[in-house]
């Protein structure tokens, strides 16, 4: 029987397709010579590529006709076993539809987002799962793994290690902590403020200098952290999406939101201050793949009420979070990795 060929669609975007690995890890570990092609926006296409998963990266961009009507083409030429869909939007399950893919798997209505998109599949996973690593893990399962998820290894070139680490000793920073304030909307944001005094205490009673990461449209954010942060110093860093891996792999821990950036440096291995307001940590939480150990802390008030209606201010259940408490977990992260 020849190698099944599976296409793979995860368009986006950073959280979503690292809580994706562990379930292609398993597709891969049941079919270690099956052939995996993962379809991505350009975007992500090196953060694909870290995961060592797929046979061959596809690139699209959703929001330009010519961009589709070459990857629906490319579908059609490929002959695909089946495609899974870990997205589950319209734009996600119309590709391997439209590319005349026989066998479609994706998720069932109960768990999918956008009204009406399980029609494109041909296989429909009602998932029993709570976490949403283990449902995409679910539709590996469906499309013939063995395992729901397995534990992935993300490598980052020497070169861009070296690089970031440089950068860093010429502020004199050797161990440090990353904060990762934004988070796409800001009703699931700490606020600004709070950080500011983060870095205060981290730098006055531990000792040491945090580094702010930050992306595009976030400049006014960086800065209100480093204009309150007065002694603490923070750094500022806006590097490219391997070079923050680079940074987030030699950090002694991460605090953030449910960013992609904290979901990021835990599959790397660091462990995290994850700071919880609407979203459930339950279903978005940091997540360690099998038997790993979770040395992740995760802080949400037990007033919460989950929520993933996009606010443009901090929810109330996240600012019940104080300074001292997520200090508290610093410091036991910091203290854990001496």
């Amino acid at each position: 029987m020849p190698e099944p060929r599976f296409l793979v669609v995860r368009l986006g975007s950073l959280g979503d397709i690292v809580h994706t690995f562990p379930a292609v890890a398993a597709l891969r570990a049941s079919f270690p010579k099956a052939e995996i092609v993962w379809l991505t926006h350009p975007r992500w296409k090196a953060l694909v590529e870290s995961s060592e998963l797929a046979t061959e990266i596809w690139e699209t961009e959703t929001r330009a006709y010519k961009s589709l009507r070459e990857i629906i083409g490319q579908i059609h030429k490929t002959k695909f076993s089946a495609a899974i869909d870990y997205q589950g939007l319209w734009k996600s399950a119309a590709l391997p539809f439209l590319g005349g893919v026989p066998r479609r798997i994706g998720f069932s209505s109960k768990t999918i987002r956008e009204f009406g998109v399980p029609v494109l599949y041909t296989d429909r996973v009602h998932c029993s799962r709570t976490h949403i690593a283990d449902q995409n893990g679910e539709l590996s399962q469906c499309a013939g793994a063995s395992n729901g998820v397995a534990p992935v290894t993300l490598s980052v070139p020497a070169i861009q290690e070296v690089f970031v680490l440089q950068l860093l000793r010429g502020f004199a920073i050797e161990r440090y902590v990353v904060l990762s304030p934004a988070g796409g909307w800001r009703s699931k944001c700490w606020p600004p403020d709070r950080y500011s005094a983060l870095c205060k205490k981290i730098r006055a009673t531990l000792g040491l200098r945090c580094v702010v990461n930050y992306g595009p449209g976030e400049d006014d954010l960086v800065s209100a952290i480093k204009a309150a942060s007065e002694g603490a110093d923070p750094i500022a860093y806006n590097g490219s999406l391997i070079q923050l891996m680079a940074l987030l792999r030699n950090a002694v821990c991460i605090v953030g939101g449910d960013t992609g950036p904290l979901h990021l440096a835990v599959a790397l291995g660091t462990p995290a201050v994850a700071i919880f307001g609407p979203t459930d940590q339950a279903r978005n939480g940091p997540y360690r793949p099998g038997d790993a150990p979770s040395v992740d802390i995760v802080l949400r008030s037990p007033h919460a009420v989950t929520s993933y209606k996009r606010g443009d201010q901090a929810a109330p259940s996240i600012l019940e979070v104080d300074v001292d408490a997520v200090f508290d977990a610093v410091r036991r992260q910091v203290e854990s990795r001496r």
